[in-house]
């Protein structure tokens, strides 16, 4: 499993990459390895503002639902559309192509509260 370092993590198996006052969300390695084949992602909120914590879709696997929790406030700015025809690439490159949403940031400072990369490795060794 990987666990980019420059990238803040959630208890919940989100990551987020921030750029200005930009950011972009997805899952973890961790995540996607659990759930098993990811056949659809959900995200309805484009254009809302989504507190901290909050769900902003849902992702589907073969067995599961699961919902997916934003790390940060944040306004939804975008869906990754590549994931609507494929969304076996949140299972193939979860920290690349298979990015979630793009957000801007309400409160950049809410991410210095989330999990570094060793923190985040921490809480899902087993």
């Amino acid at each position: 499993m990987t666990f980019p370092k420059d990238l803040k993590y959630t208890k919940d198996h989100e990551w987020i990459r921030v750029s200005g006052e930009e950011a972009v969300i997805g899952i973890t390695d961790f995540a996607q390895r659990e759930l098993g084949d990811i056949v659809f992602i959900d995200v309805n909120t484009v254009g809302d503002d989504v507190a901290q914590d909050e769900v902003f879709g849902t992702v589907e696997a073969v067995k599961t639902v699961s919902d997916l929790f934003m790390p940060v406030a944040a306004t939804v700015l975008e869906v990754n559309d590549k994931i609507d025809s494929s969304p076996e690439l949140v299972n193939q490159d979860p920290y690349g192509e298979g990015w979630l949403v793009r957000v801007k940031l309400n409160n950049a400072a809410e991410v210095e509260g989330l999990l570094s990369a060793a923190d985040y490795e921490a809480q899902v060794a087993v």
